[in-house]
This record gives structure tokens, C-alpha cells and sequence, in this order.
């Protein structure tokens, strides 16, 4: 490989070696002290590039592609505070596990702490949010320093996929020129000629990181106490990108009807939708919880499971549980606790779980089940509490029994309340389908009311740091990197605050129903005991804003519907099948939508207490 001169041999070395190693797409905002870079992206045949004004939108945008697809997504910007603005996806990569590859152009060394325009402190700028952190060489036509930017290439793209995945930081220091400009004597042409300008046939410099798994002793320890548990339970939390492709969800399912547990399933877990569900966990066969238990995966969980015996023993994947109510149930269980996390991390934050398995889940499972056949010990036998699963079966089926009442268009026209979308939104997504659910009320809703469904839904959130920043831009990435149907549901707050990524729906060539609920402020904070002090609570906690979302709408040329709650199916499975992006703006009274909830969350209760008090 040769070039014009030295800035641009970096870049094209840098994209070359990349190429190599798989990376597929890179996501670019403009600016100058980054040409060598984006000239190398924007030439390489094999590597997509989606261009974005904005450095923030960027970068959550490159985080929902290499949330959806596992890979890493490469990241480019210039000096100055444009880097700054990649770090909230940066933060939120590294808490959620996203494969990030971030690509920092920066002044040359001297002009630091010079008072040199656009140079800020670059070095080690995210801090312990990335993987890894290497300051390049300045560019130079040295074979050692040529082989040594190859490694560090190869190097940083293998880590983005370790143990954890997680961002990763290689900062860029140029020196003019910056464009392909030719600078006599600065490449040789031999240069090429070596292994440093040629590279390998393929990656420099492989990495095979190996799986994480148990010992056979260790297996046998969590199969014996899985087996001669009255009451397990299995336990699927939010799961890492790496996750959703690795674990089987059939082996799970296989696991759990041999051990008798069920399967309460986050909605970004992975295990709440597909052909492993059935149609027995969706309650549509008539078992009324009074027979053989017919479920293995439950969503309703969120209403009830408070009101049911404790496990005795559980295993946990995945992070913390979006559920609330399931989480302080988990705390309150006097029970073994099998937290299984690849990179032997802790994401338990009330710190009662009794074990650690520092092992990849599919390996756990693979393990169980080979533990769990007839001919190998310990052998198991079922469970001695007959009722546990049909507790659950119960309960499962009365929660849908009155959300599907709540939910219902009569119900809605009188008293409306946001979960009803949410559960519209997955009972009527395409499949296969990807779908973005916003932090705040949204994601607890479609906790709440999204129902287990024989789909291939992809059910994806910013869950790391759970915050508001860079919704819409997440789920544009998402979108961009499958030919599924793409549908957001986001708030108002949400959708303003990142208002700047809609601009990828036309740049990025990327479609969506985008569902708005619209409640004017932060709904969530009627949640929280600040609610019965007014003030401060509606100038500083709900902030009701006043803005009108169809003139945002037409700035970026969407189209634009106000629905009424009754009916918003009609309406968004028109838009499913209509071409372009449409947003769908549902307007509520957060207040009501609350009080709505805690009603329902009642109504359930009552109905599991009046059922076991009737010889449950």
C-alpha cells in the first residue's frame, strides 16, 4: 500500500487493516483534523458509511447497529469537543456491553496545553468506559511503525468483542496535510513492497479470546440444587448483544420444563418472543392454571410476582431485571442465587444473589442440560411442590385476563392509559420485526404489557445507563443494520432531546413507525414520592413543555399523525404497511395513565388472592 503521504497512508493502513478484521460499517461526522480518516472510510469498498452532522447522533447511531447486529460499528470525528459529544454512547455502550470502536482525530502532540484552536485533552478521554485505550503514533512511511499501527487495529477491534464487549478508544494524532495532497519523498513507493504496507492476507493479527465455562464438578453443584429445588426459577434479565445470537432460547425453554421452572422473561432478554414460546404462553389454549402447567415463558410477572410463594433456588441471566417488583421479590427470597455473567461482573445492585458463574450462558445451559439426562448423575427428579408452576399459570393468565379488559377499544375510549400501546405495539409488530422501546415509562410499560408471542421480534433499549439521550438515533442504527420492519416507541422528552438523529431517517436511508406518546413532561416522576410536593413537582420534575411535534416533523419531513388512544391499532397497522416513516402521536394525561396502572396492578391482585384462596 502507498499513498500521496504520510496522514493518508495512516488512514488508508487503519481502514485496510479494519477491513480485514470484519468491520463493516463506520458511522462519520465532519470536520477537517479527521479527512485522513473519513478520505481512507469513505474509498474502502468493503466498509459502510453513514454520515451524520452531528457528533452525538453519530455515535448513538453507530451504538443501535452494533446493538443489533453484536459487531462492532467504528466510530470517526475530529478534534475538540466533538469528541466529547461521542461519550454518552460511550458510557452507555460500556454499561450495556455494546461493541463500539471509537476513532478520535486529534492536533499533534506539542499544541497540547498550548492554547492551539480546537486541542483539548484527548488522552484517555472516556476513562475506565472503554476496553481499551491506545494513543496511535504520529503517521510515518516506517515499516516497524506501520506493522505497529496494524496490531493496534487488529488489537482494538478483537477487544471491542472480548469478555465483556464493550467501546474501545484509539486516539489519532495528525499532522498536516491532511488531505491526499502529495508530499514528495514522504511514502517511498517500494513501500508497498513490505509487510507493513501490503499486510496479511487477512487480519494482522488474529485474537482468539476461548469460551468461559464451568468445571464438571461445578456443573453438577448448580444441576443437583436446580434438581432437588421445590420451587426454581429461571430468571432472564436484559441481555448483552453477544447474548441475544449466542443462547439458544429452546435450549432455556428445554432446561426449564426439565427442572419444572418457569421463565420469567425481560422483554429485552432475548426469550420473551419467538417459536419457543408457543401458544400455551400466550394463554390463548384455555388452561385456566387449575391443571398441568402448559407455560414455560411468562411476561406478566410484573403484577404478581410479589403476591406468590418465594423460589428456593434461581438462576439468572442477563442484567438486572427491568421489573422492579421482580427485583425486590429476588431480594426478599431467602433462596440460592445463580448469577451466571461471562466476564464474572456483578449487575446485582441488591446484592443477594449466593453465587457467581463466571461462564458464557450458553455454555451454563449446554452443561445443565448434559448434567440433566437420564443416564448421567445426579439424576433428577421433579420438583416436590406440584403447584409452583401452576401458580404462575394462574396468575399469568388472570394479569392478561385484565390487561386484555384495560386494553380492549371500549375500555381505552373511557379511560386510556399509555400500556395499552405497548401491548398493541408487540401484539401487532411484523415478524420479524425490530423494535426500540425508550427508557423511562416506556420500556417498564412494555415490561408490563408486552405479551409472550411466537414471533421473531427483537426487542432492543438503552439499559445500560437507562438515559433518555439519543433514543431515536439508536434505534435508526438498529434499523440500518437489518431489512426487518423497524418500529420506536419513545416519549415526548425523549423525542425532543434527541430531535437532531431524525435527520438519519432521509441521510441513512432508514424507515420507521415511530410511536410518540406524548404526555407532555416526565410521566415517570408521578412514580416517585417528589409527586405529592407541589411545587416544586410540575415546574422542575414534570416539566410540561407545551411543544407541538408535527412542525418537528415536517422540518425533518415525516409523516405525522395525531391518533386517539382507541385507536392507535387501526392506526399503526396502517403505517406498518404504508411506505416511509411515519410518527404516531398519542397524547395521554400521565397522572391518569398512572393511576390507571396501579388499578390494574390492584385488580390483578385481587384476582390471584381470591384464586388461591379458593384451594390454590
Amino acid at each position: 500500500m502507498t499513498a500521496p503521504n504520510r496522514a493518508t497512508l495512516w488512514g488508508r493502513v487503519l481502514a485496510d487493516e479494519l477491513a480485514k478484521g470484519g468491520l463493516e460499517a463506520v458511522c462519520i461526522a465532519p470536520g477537517s483534523r479527521s479527512t485522513p480518516l473519513t478520505v481512507a472510510f469513505a474509498a474502502h469498498p468493503d466498509i459502510d458509511v453513514y454520515s451524520h452532522l452531528d457528533e452525538r447522533a453519530a455515535a448513538y447511531f453507530a451504538l443501535g447497529r452494533a446493538r443489533r447486529t453484536g459487531e462492532p460499528t467504528a466510530l470517526v470525528c475530529t478534534s475538540g469537543t466533538a469528541a466529547a459529544n461521542f461519550h454518552p454512547a460511550v458510557v452507555e455502550a460500556d454499561q450495556a456491553r455494546v461493541p463500539l470502536l471509537v476513532l478520535t482525530a486529534d492536533r499533534p502532540p506539542e499544541l497540547r496545553d498550548s492554547g492551539a484552536n480546537q486541542t483539548v485533552d484527548q488522552v484517555k478521554l472516556y476513562g475506565d468506559a472503554v476496553r481499551w485505550y491506545s494513543e496511535l503514533p504520529e503517521p510515518e512511511a516506517d515499516e516497524r511503525k506501520v506493522r505497529s499501527l496494524r496490531t493496534t487495529a487488529a488489537r482494538a477491534l478483537a477487544e471491542t468483542t472480548g469478555v465483556p464487549p464493550g467501546p474501545v478508544h484509539l486516539n489519532c494524532p495528525f499532522r498536516k496535510p491532511l488531505e491526499p495532497t502529495e508530499v514528495p519523498g514522504d511514502v517511498p513507493e517500494s513501500f508497498s513492497d513490505g509487510l507493513a504496507g501490503r499486510g496479511r492476507d487477512g487480519v494482522f493479527v488474529e485474537t482468539d479470546a476461548g469460551d468461559r465455562t464451568l468445571e464438571d464438578d461445578r456443573i453438577r453443584t448448580v444441576t443437583r440444587a436446580l434438581a432437588d429445588a421445590e420451587r426454581p426459577l429461571i430468571v432472564a434479565g436484559p441481555a448483552d448483544p453477544a447474548d441475544l445470537s449466542a443462547l439458544d432460547p429452546a435450549a432455556v425453554t428445554d432446561l426449564a420444563d426439565r427442572l419444572g421452572a418457569p421463565v420469567l422473561a425481560d422483554p429485552l432478554s432475548g426469550l420473551r418472543f419467538g417459536s419457543h414460546v408457543g401458544s400455551g404462553d400466550a394463554g390463548e389454549d384455555g388452561n385456566d392454571g387449575d391443571g398441568d402447567a402448559t407455560r414455560t415463558i411468562y411476561g406478566g410477572y410484573d403484577t404478581y410476582v410479589r403476591e406468590l410463594p418465594a423460589p428456593d433456588v434461581v438462576l439468572r441471566f442477563g442484567a438486572s431485571p427491568t421489573s422492579k417488583p421482580l427485583r425486590h421479590a429476588l431480594r426478599d427470597a431467602d433462596a440460592t442465587q445463580f448469577l451466571v455473567d461471562p466476564a464474572g461482573a456483578w449487575r446485582e445492585a441488591t446484592f443477594t444473589a449466593t453465587d457467581l458463574l463466571a461462564a458464557e450462558p450458553a455454555t451454563v445451559v449446554d452443561g445443565l442440560l448434559a448434567a440433566l439426562r437420564p443416564d448421567h448423575s445426579p439424576n433428577p427428579r421433579a420438583t416436590t411442590d406440584d403447584a409452583w408452576r401452576a401458580r404462575f399459570d394462574a396468575a399469568e393468565r388472570r394479569h392478561w385476563e385484565v390487561c386484555d379488559h384495560a386494553c380492549s377499544t371500549e375500555a381505552l375510549a373511557s379511560e386510556p392509559f399509555e400500556g395499552a400501546v405497548l401491548a398493541s405495539v408487540v401484539a401487532n409488530a411484523p415478524d420479524p420485526a425490530t423494535v426500540f422501546v425508550s427508557n423511562s415509562m416506556p420500556i417498564r410499560d412494555a415490561d408490563r404489557f408486552a405479551r409472550p408471542r411466537d414471533a421473531d421480534l427483537t426487542v432492543l433499549a438503552n439499559r445500560g445507563a437507562s438515559g433518555i439521550d439519543g433514543i431515536a438515533s439508536t434505534a435508526l442504527g438498529a434499523g440500518s443494520a437489518t431489512d426487518d420492519p423497524l418500529v420506536l416507541v419513545t416519549g415526548d422528552l425523549a423525542f425532543y432531546h434527541d430531535s437532531n438523529g431524525l435527520l438519519a431517517v432521509d441521510r441513512c436511508d432508514v424507515d420507521a413507525t415511530i410511536v410518540l406518546l406524548d404526555n407532555d413532561g416526565g410521566g415517570i416522576f408521578h412514580e416517585l414520592p417528589i409527586e405529592e410536593f407541589e411545587p416544586p413537582f410540575t415546574d422542575q420534575f414534570k416539566t410540561p413543555h407545551g411543544l407541538e411535534f408535527d412542525a418537528l416533523a415536517d422540518f425533518y419531513d415525516l409523516e405525522f399523525e395525531r391518533v386517539e388512544p382507541a385507536g392507535f391499532a387501526d392506526a399503526y397497522r396502517e403505517s406498518l404497511e404504508t411506505t416511509g416513516t411515519q410518527v404516531l402521536s398519542v397524547e395521554f394525561d400521565s397522572e391518569a395513565s398512572h393511576r390507571r396502572r396501579e388499578s390494574l396492578e390492584e385488580r390483578v391482585r385481587d384476582a390471584i388472592g381470591e384464586h388461591t384462596t379458593n384451594g390454590m
